[in-house]
């Protein structure tokens, strides 16, 4: 089956390539959530998602000289800020061909050509040899994929032994209640995502595919206000939105964006493993 072919990806490739770039114009080059130390932090959208991003860098350790995968890379800012701070090449794989376009440009005038490449590329079928990387993350693009076990079979085939694979990622917190459940549904509905993890299958995926020491982290009080605030910035482009969508989807996008940020069964986890 092609990429294209697929109806997974087709829901993602919407999101993304579709109202996603919307998003983007009013939320920020970094498409991803923000971390606050504390409720007391009014740290800014754009030092909190690249703080974010430091922790990410923090957990894979990489050092200079290594290899490493980006995995559902966007358009590569979490990748410049790897490659500046260890000294790493990154190569940054994705389903949708505007976001290879979008990140190649923009990591060639940050001078970064060399060392931050992208290319289409599908993580549940990756185009490299066993062993190819030093190291993988994937930053907020598990949630999207069909078969989370199928990426981290994937992951662990493509790194070298003893590589470090840091994930951070949308999940499910149990239990559900009926307002949660309705939430959560039209999340996964509406935004490309086949299904939200939890803690639990993500420690079995990872013993399944032979990673260990095993760190999970749940940060959902450290990231959850992003959610409101994307919604602050999207309303400022809301005309955009509803030409894309039309008034009510647009409505209605807001407001369970809204919703998933207030209701408890709505988490984030921060995880680092070694492939055994």
């Amino acid at each position: 089956m092609t990429i294209e072919q697929s109806p997974a990806h087709s829901e993602v490739l919407n999101v993304y390539d579709g109202f996603g770039r919307i998003y983007g114009s009013a939320w920020g080059p970094n498409i991803h959530y923000g971390y606050w130390e504390n409720d007391a932090d009014d740290s800014s959208v754009e030092k909190a998602t690249d703080r974010l991003t430091d922790l990410m860098i923090s957990g894979l350790a990489a050092r200079p000289g290594q290899r490493v995968l980006d995995i559902g890379c966007g358009i590569g800012y979490p990748a410049q800020r790897l490659v500046r701070t260890c000294d790493v090449d990154v190569v940054g794989i994705t389903i949708s061909r505007i976001q290879v376009s979008d990140a190649t440009k923009l990591a060639a005038e940050a001078g970064l050509a060399d060392r931050a490449t992208f290319q289409y590329g599908d993580a549940m079928d990756m185009p490299f040899p066993d062993g190819s990387f030093d190291a993988a993350w994937a930053f907020e693009s598990m949630w999207h994929m069909p078969d989370r076990g199928q990426v981290l079979s994937e992951a662990a085939r493509v790194l070298r032994p003893g590589g470090r694979l840091a994930v951070a990622d949308v999940i499910q917190r149990d239990p559900v209640t009926p307002e949660g459940r309705e939430v959560l549904d039209h999340v996964v509905e509406h935004y490309g995502v086949r299904s939200l993890g939890t803690v639990d299958e993500y420690r079995t995926a990872l013993a399944d595919n032979g990673f260990v020491d095993v760190q999970i982290t749940d940060i959902t009080d450290n990231v959850i206000r992003t959610l409101g605030l994307m919604a602050d910035a999207v309303e400022t482009v809301r005309d955009e939105l509803a030409e894309l969508v039309g008034e009510e989807q647009a409505a209605s996008l807001l407001d369970f964006m809204r919703k998933f940020g207030s209701v408890p069964e709505s988490g984030y986890l921060f995880l680092t493993a070694v492939r055994g």
